[in-house]
């Protein structure tokens, strides 16, 4: 064993160990919202569009396994898991104070290049942290309070914008190159949270010490990129059988959301204002703001409502049933003309994004050996950013000649991955099956 026994944790502590997600997420959610926009100030053309967001998906399949791999065999004074939690958010914030000062197009994606490896250096370290630092029982709810923060950062991110409208800021102020001020003042708040929340939860929930044994086992362990290279191999050799039939799951749905960040403002942009314009660019930000913070808001709340749901029926269906809300609502949603109406498929997209970010990992945690966890979930990254690099280099040879040019043709598409996600989520069967998978969430 790498960790002593784990003493239960109050919710108000598993809550602190996971706000710095709060920070994470802030981040990731103003690239959601604003990466696409940004892009298009600075001249991008909407087909080749995916291609700018290759950075998230190279970084995720390069970064996160090795650190994640580095991070099982690291002895600090802070921990294992802690000094790339640190590293991580201090290079997030110095990308995200300089990204909407970006003056040209290669420079913005450069930025996001810096942004998605100091965002990948955290996360899967941080996921690996709730595994080593909650015993079995309460593993549900440290993921899906994860989730809870992703819902009310990600709120907060999307609505950022619009609040400062509400103060009287003027959206209209652009810089030089077409970027509004609102969108300079979101992405320093962000900076700002990334690095406070992160310092907060490793402050007040630190790691679990090792046992002398342990530690003299992860220094035996032989060093180097080599060592690393040959761990991650056999980790994905001895993959577990439910991690395998997550891939299937894991795909289809990670391509269709990373459709509908990338072409939701345009999409908006084309059903309501007609045109995908500058003017009407930044219209249809402010609204995808609203519509995201209000999608957000319910994924915090139904991130809640998923744990004594997924102590009943198991994260399996509870999980499917959530891709197939998210899937009806992304395909209705290009066919509506109002914003007013845009709201009610903002609940299944909600729900689905509060079972998307928590939900796998419960499957996922329960199926992997604890002292290979952060190797693991590394690996189980790749199942993430494959689809989306995948989406991103076959995107462009669809839009036009199979999509028709327009961008609420790719929500469609969206929404009918999240229903083939649906299918395949049934598909995956859990160590000892549901009955055993209910009878560990009763227990927490």
């Amino acid at each position: 064993m790498l960790q002593p026994t784990k003493p239960l944790l109050s919710l108000a502590r598993i809550a602190q160990m996971n706000l710095g997600f709060l920070g994470l997420q802030f981040s990731f959610g103003l690239q959601q919202s604003n990466i696409g926009p940004i892009y298009r100030y600075l001249g991008a053309d909407e087909a080749s569009m995916p291609l700018l967001w290759l950075a998230g998906p190279m970084t995720g399949l390069i970064v996160q396994p090795i650190v994640g791999a580095m991070s099982d065999r690291t002895v600090s004074r802070l921990g294992r898991r802690t000094p790339y939690f640190l590293v991580g958010a201090v290079l997030c914030s110095i990308a995200l104070f300089a990204m909407p000062y970006s003056p040209t197009l290669w420079v913005a994606a450069s930025l996001l290049w810096i942004l998605d490896a100091a965002n990948n250096i955290t996360m899967e370290p941080y996921r690996a942290y709730v595994s080593d630092r909650l015993a079995e029982p309460q593993q549900p709810t440290g993921f899906l309070t994860q989730s809870a923060f992703t819902g009310l950062a990600q709120t907060l991110s999307y609505l950022a914008p619009t609040i400062f409208v509400l103060l009287g800021m003027n959206p209209d102020l652009v810089d030089a190159n077409g970027i509004p001020h609102i969108t300079r003042l979101a992405f320093a708040i962000g900076a700002i949270l990334s690095i406070s929340t992160i310092v907060w939860s490793v402050w007040r929930v630190p790691e679990l010490p090792l046992s002398a044994e342990a530690i003299a086992a992860m220094r035996a362990q032989p060093r180097g990129a080599g060592a690393i290279a040959r761990e991650l191999i056999d980790a994905i050799r001895a993959m577990p059988r439910p991690m395998r039939q997550l891939a299937l799951a894991m795909f289809f749905q990670w391509y269709g959301m990373f459709c509908y960040w990338q072409y939701a403002v345009f999409s908006l942009s084309r059903a309501f204002c007609g045109d995908t314009g500058a003017a009407a660019v930044r219209d249809a930000t402010l609204v995808n703001g609203r519509l995201g913070g209000f999608y957000n808001a319910v994924a915090f709340f139904a991130a809640l409502a998923l744990v004594p749901l997924t102590r009943r029926i198991g994260a399996r269906w509870g999980h499917a049933l959530c891709m197939m809300a998210g899937g009806a609502a992304m395909i209705a949603l290009p066919g509506i003309g109002r914003e007013a109406w845009a709201y009610l498929p903002m609940l299944g997209i909600g729900v689905a994004w509060a079972s998307l970010m928590g939900s796998p990992y419960i499957l996922l945690a329960s199926a992997i050996p604890p002292e290979r966890t952060g190797v693991y979930m590394g690996i189980f990254n790749m199942f993430i950013v494959l689809p989306m690099l995948i989406q991103s280099v076959t995107m462009p040879f669809l839009y036009r000649p199979a999509l028709g040019g327009d961008p609420r043709h790719v929500l469609m598409l969206a929404g009918g991955a999240l229903l083939a996600a649906a299918v395949a989520t049934l598909l995956v069967r859990a160590p000892g099956g549901g009955a055993r998978e209910r009878a560990r969430l009763a227990a927490g």
